[in-house]
């Protein structure tokens, strides 16, 4: 690797907080750069109990806390986010899904797919992952 390479590395940094429910794996709640902050699906496990609320209401709220716990961890919030990307068990549920979405998103709405999934870990009804800037600190 030349000297030029290695000096255009970007340093990645493993985003961690008891806010949220811990990683189910071998993978990191977020990881951040100095610029953006990567945040992992995003379960609706609370992170106290362990516990998955009935419902997808529930669920929606419970993900989206643990997602902004992440990113307020990784130096982000939700009016930094560029993309997220929601997995839903059913799109039967989307309307509830986005309405609730759109109460942490609704000034500058990001980027987002939603995609139905056979099955999320846990058999959550929800999932939500997030690609966020980094805000100045």
């Amino acid at each position: 690797m030349s000297s030029r390479t290695e000096k255009n590395m970007t340093t990645r940094h493993l985003v961690v907080t008891d806010n949220a429910a811990p990683a189910a794996g071998p993978y990191s709640q977020a990881t951040r750069t100095e610029e953006f902050v990567f945040a992992s699906g995003q379960l609706p496990i609370d992170p106290k109990s362990g516990l998955i609320p009935e419902g997808i209401e529930a669920q929606t709220r419970q993900s989206l806390a643990n997602l902004g716990a992440v990113l307020k961890a990784g130096g982000a919030s939700f009016a930094s986010v560029v993309k997220t990307t929601v997995f839903l068990k059913n799109m039967s549920d989307f309307a509830v899904m986005n309405g609730i979405y759109a109460e942490s998103f609704s000034a500058s709405p990001p980027a987002r797919s939603t995609i139905e999934v056979a099955r999320l870990p846990k058999d959550a009804l929800v999932e939500v992952e997030a690609i966020a800037l980094r805000e100045k600190e």
